[in-house]
């Protein structure tokens, strides 16, 4: 049924839903991710592709990536000499979220010693990015039954989307100002970061598109939720299959550590060489898919195994209830990292429909090749650098697959662990 909609009936299927948070969050739907289909839609998505996410920004971004990995180990390190267990949900989302920052403006979120702006206890930026997956992934009445809307109202939910939009769109504008300041020191465009090409797009008019300040925004909103969100989570479902799973940890850690040997870190170079670890992460992908339902909306009638389907219906693709179906994968609760290993494996490029981690078809993921560089960076290096064990008086078993509500599918329970140097 996924390829039908994926493939077969792609175009007609390349709709978006017209849901309260999405649309709040998109700027009334200008971005890419939650935008409908259309001439306007297309030529944004070439943005991302030709300007954003090209080999050239991929190779241009490499130092900042190995740099912000380095970091995470040395905060790992530190717990590991304090004998404290390391907060991996934590760590991690410090990494992804500083990265993010870095490639997006050419700022980490916080400083050396992870100082920064808070609010409560999460940064502001995570707090930012918290707040706009709750409310973007949030149900709202208005949105199934627009006769109780009122019900939006009196529960809070619209005052607290109202709220988490002003914050995050203030954020995003001070950005943008801070680009603009005439004071700031020029860059050529081998060191330009997304907020610069944006703004270099828009003076020189390279786009049929005529940029607003909105249009700039809500790109930024899409890199910063996309690029963050789903490779958090998938990282900390790996560690946690792993931990559950000592023998593949063990497989993991020696094809690893027979590749990088005594180099102290795996750096990029290593990458294409770690095949295990790879199909670690596609495992991962099966079990806990970063979106766990992808939406489309048909934008006319078509025919989808033999039933009509109307315009403007809501369809949405469970690549969780795909990646567990008995009938697609042998022993589908079981993590099993070898079934992705030969010539004939399954891959994720949107070819083949077991396995659905960044979509298919016209609404693929514009940023594949950028994500998983990052995801295998950082899963490499921990496995390399660490052993690793659950704190005093929890057995690996007592490691939970509780999931939290919202767009991506994050574990609920913080993943604590206890790290030993082993480099």
């Amino acid at each position: 049924m996924a390829k039908e909609v994926m493939r077969t009936n792609d175009l007609q299927f390349s709709g978006r839903p017209n849901l309260t948070g999405q649309k709040a969050f998109s700027y009334k739907h200008i971005d890419v991710a939650f935008t409908p289909y259309s001439n306007y839609w297309r030529e944004m998505r070439k943005i991302c592709v030709i300007h954003l996410f090209n080999a050239n920004r991929l190779h241009q971004f490499r130092p900042v990536r190995e740099n912000e990995v380095s970091r995470m180990i040395e905060k790992i390190s530190k717990s590991a000499s304090a004998s404290e267990p390391a907060n991996l949900s934590e760590i991690i989302m410090s990494l992804l979220c500083n990265l993010i920052c870095r490639i997006a403006f050419s700022k980490r979120c916080e400083d050396d010693d992870g100082q920064a702006e808070r609010v409560g206890n999460k940064t502001r930026f995570h707090h930012i990015l918290a707040e706009t997956q709750a409310m973007a992934g949030s149900f709202f009445f208005s949105d199934f039954f627009p006769f109780m809307g009122w019900v939006d109202t009196l529960t809070g939910k619209n005052r607290r989307l109202k709220k988490a939009f002003e914050d995050s769109d203030k954020f995003y504008q001070e950005l943008v100002d801070e680009h603009l300041d005439p004071n700031r020191p020029k860059v050529d465009q081998q060191q330009e970061d997304i907020i610069d090409v944006l703004l270099r797009i828009r003076k020189n008019s390279e786009t049929k598109i005529d940029l607003t300040w909105k249009h700039i925004k809500a790109v930024l909103m899409d890199v910063f939720v996309a690029g963050t969100d789903t490779s958090v989570a998938t990282l900390v479902w790996s560690m946690t299959n792993l931990m559950r799973n000592p023998a593949t940890m063990k497989k993991a850690q020696e094809e690893v550590r027979s590749v990088a040997k005594n180099k102290g870190f795996v750096d990029e170079d290593d990458l294409e060489t770690l095949q295990y670890l790879k199909a670690v992460l596609k495992e991962t992908f099966r079990l806990q898919p970063p979106v766990p339902l992808i939406p489309r909306s048909t934008t006319e009638e078509c025919v989808v195994d033999g039933h009509k389907i109307e315009a403007k219906t809501l369809a949405y693709v469970n690549t969780l209830a795909i990646g567990r179906d008995s009938e697609v994968w042998d022993k589908p609760d079981e993590f099993i990292p070898e079934r992705f290993i030969g010539t004939d494996c399954v891959d994720f490029q949107g070819q083949h429909f077991q396995l659905l981690p960044f979509g298919s078809g016209r609404r693929i993921c514009p940023g594949i090749s950028m994500a998983m560089r990052t995801l295998e960076l950082a899963l490499a290096n921990l496995l390399y650098k660490f052993d690793w064990k659950m704190p005093e008086g929890m057995k690996n078993e007592d490691l939970d697959y509780d999931i939290l509500p919202g767009v991506a599918m994050h574990k609920k329970i913080p993943l604590k662990l206890m790290a030993t140097k082993f480099i």
